[in-house]
């Protein structure tokens, strides 16, 4: 399965390159744009700040231009500020089959009004995580059917990046195999 996998507000760290190689060495092809464009950040508000100032529609369309390469269909991923272009290409990307959202969940009718029929959705997200949507999560669950919310109780946000102390390494071992999961159903 084709995958694109997008990365948090800290860049194009190797913390989401080693999740990526993960997905690759089971056997799927992994795709990793850098939506910084070289520039990755120690804390998650310096980030925010580089994405607010690029603007979050930049954000979205480079990861749109991204996913222009890939020929089949295929499965987006997004970390936090990374499910902004995952989203969008699940709803809107006519070769879209599924979409893994971890940290955070935007509403419906931001990209489209409604989840399509055919596209799976996997949701990562933790009611205590100040920075995660935890509520858009909920709604998202309840609008798309066949939807799946793993709640995980921490109040850390980015658990599946191993730079930071929010690292929580059994969470991150379970987001990857639900993951896979995911992904061989839709293979």
């Amino acid at each position: 399965m084709d995958v694109i996998v997008f990365h948090h507000a800290l860049g194009l760290t190797p913390g989401v390159q080693a999740f990526a190689d993960r997905l690759g060495a089971a056997g799927h092809r992994v795709m990793v744009p850098d939506l910084y464009q070289g520039e990755t950040f120690d804390s998650i508000e310096a980030g925010v700040a580089h994405a607010e100032a690029t603007g979050f529609d930049t954000i979205i369309d480079r990861g749109v231009a991204a996913a222009a390469a890939l020929d089949d269909r295929f499965v987006t991923i997004g970390f936090s500020l990374g499910v902004l272009p995952a989203q969008n290409l699940a709803q809107t990307h006519s070769k879209a089959v599924g979409a893994v959202l971890c940290h955070a969940a935007i509403p419906l009718g931001t990209f489209a009004d409604t989840w399509p029929g055919g596209v799976a959705l996997q949701m990562h997200n933790a009611p205590d995580d100040s920075w995660g949507d935890f509520e858009e999560a909920e709604a998202l669950v309840e609008a798309v059917p066949g939807a799946e919310l793993f709640v995980y109780d921490t109040s850390a946000h980015l658990v599946t990046e191993p730079s930071l102390p929010d690292h929580h390494p059994a969470i991150a071992d379970q987001i990857l195999e639900r993951t896979l999961t995911l992904l061989a159903s839709v293979s």
